[in-house]
């Protein structure tokens, strides 16, 4: 399904700027986790496992999720969650990648966003948290975004959306970058495993469930 409606995105205060593209509302019964990690995860790897297990452990505490909705562990995390009976949200960006046909069948909704900055846009202002899977560069660049729009939410004195990453992957970077650019090291979170990231997510959250 593609979106037309409307929405207003994400939390007050923001790191973005309200978006000009709108999408249904989202109510808070069904909030939306984003999910970033590698396309090139394959069945029978371990690690497109452990995005089906985190999709499914997030569908069944509540939580449906979004990704970049083509394969490797944006396909895992949406088997996943849609095995639930969750929510699953593909922002595809068919100007990228022209020679793909669409998202992945787990989807439950697909957006097609313009460009790599729009459909980053999209997804962090429908995300009530980010999960930060292993992956590779375009990863990196997500987890950047999310990271960034933390920190400048935490200066305006606001609540910042939970940031939480597998530490196998993205410890080192997390703390080269906190060396190197004096940045703020809490607002990342390091877990080892699918249910330890679920549940550091509803530790954080305000509210729930």
């Amino acid at each position: 399904m593609r979106l037309t409606g409307s929405f207003i995105g994400g939390r007050a205060g923001g790191g973005f700027p309200r978006p000009s593209w709108r999408v249904p509302s989202l109510p808070m019964e069904g909030r939306i986790v984003a999910v970033y990690g590698s396309s090139r995860a394959f069945p029978g790897d371990g690690v497109y496992e452990q995005g089906v297990e985190l999709g499914a452990l997030l569908g069944e505490a509540g939580f449906g999720v979004v990704n970049g909705g083509y394969e490797g562990l944006m396909e895992a995390v949406s088997s996943g969650a849609a095995s639930v009976g969750a929510r699953a949200i593909g922002v595809t960006a068919p100007s990228l990648f022209p020679t793909r046909a669409g998202g992945n069948r787990f989807l439950t909704e697909e957006i097609p966003a313009a460009g790599l900055i729009d459909r980053i846009k999209i997804m962090a202002e429908m995300a009530c948290a980010s999960i930060v899977m292993p992956g590779s560069i375009g990863t990196l660049t997500e987890l950047a975004v999310a990271w960034n729009d933390s920190y400048l939410v935490e200066r305006r004195g606001l609540p910042a959306n939970p940031i939480i990453a597998f530490r196998v992957a993205w410890e080192g970077i997390v703390g080269s970058l906190v060396e190197e650019l004096r940045t703020e090291p809490g607002l990342v979170s390091m877990v080892d495993t699918p249910s330890e990231a679920v549940e550091v997510l509803t530790l954080s959250l305000p509210g729930y469930p």
